[in-house]
């Protein structure tokens, strides 16, 4: 009876150290490439997520960037989701994520130019612009009117190389590639003048409706997360209703004569946050 009593007493120690062996190394650690590390979780720092494993010495810690890891499975069943420090929205809930920008410029080329940015997520954000043709100086004195439309979104740039805990500065801050798609209409009135045996002057009411697509490429720089300040230039294609074969101004962008439809585009704006 003894024998089996101490036999008894050795198996439930052994099962309860495998137990306990196992509950002890039972976090998981699943990181963004699918692969799982069993350990047991240490410490979750800002930068870094400490942990040991099972067939180490108890005292040889070990470190992986907190970027890599997706979430973190305890032993007990309870999850914690980890965000990528320059890609998590949260990262960046103090900063203002929307602008309203003048183009300051525009009123040189008699119009008058609005863009409204909205953040998307860390690394896009989309535009939406107005310009009202004629609210300006008129350099061409050919009463020109109209309204002109572009929309487009932004792709900005993420660093060259990548340092642990790196972040955006801002969401709306840096380089950018944006492709945009811009409609001007509006009316002129073109000068003639003929000789029938006399000298005839006169105007006609032109009406001109153009499309582009442009590719863009610029800087945005943000103070204080408040003010900010974008310049771009861009290339493209025009299509549209142009009777005027040597009209290449259309206010959204210049070019799309009938002989050659490439446009270009050109911007420097300051506006606020909000």
């Amino acid at each position: 009876m003894t024998r089996l009593r101490l036999a008894s007493t050795v198996f439930i120690l052994f099962i309860a150290t495998v137990l306990f062996a196992q509950d002890k190394f039972g976090d998981k650690l699943i990181q963004r490439d699918g692969k799982v590390i069993v350990c047991q979780v240490r410490e979750i720092g800002d930068d870094e997520i400490k942990y040991v494993q099972e067939g180490y010495r108890s005292d040889l810690v070990f470190g992986i960037d907190k970027n890599k890891v997706e979430k973190i499975v305890f032993s007990d069943g309870r999850e914690m989701k980890l965000s990528d420090s320059m890609y998590g929205k949260e990262n960046y809930t103090l900063q203002r994520k929307n602008a309203l920008k003048f183009h300051f410029f525009s009123p040189i080329y008699n119009a008058t130019a609005f863009t409204y940015e909205r953040s998307l997520k860390p690394g896009s954000s989309i535009e939406v612009g107005v310009g009202i043709i004629g609210l300006g100086k008129d350099l061409n004195n050919d009463d020109a009117s109209g309204v002109y439309f572009n929309v487009g979104y932004k792709f900005i740039k993420d660093p060259d190389f990548y340092l642990k805990g790196m972040r955006y500065a801002h969401v709306l801050k840096g380089a950018y590639f944006k492709p945009e798609i811009a409609f001007s209409t509006y009316h002129y009135f073109n000068d003639y003048n003929t000789y029938q045996g006399y000298n005839t002057y006169g105007r006609n009411r032109e009406r001109v409706m153009m499309g582009a697509f442009i590719l863009n490429v610029g800087k945005q720089w943000v103070f204080t997360n408040r003010f900010l300040v974008d310049w771009y230039v861009g290339a493209g294609y025009g299509f549209g209703k142009n009777d005027a074969d040597y009209r290449s101004t259309h206010f959204a962008f210049t070019g799309a004569t009938d002989d050659m439809p490439l446009v270009f585009n050109s911007g420097f704006s300051i506006g606020f946050l909000y």
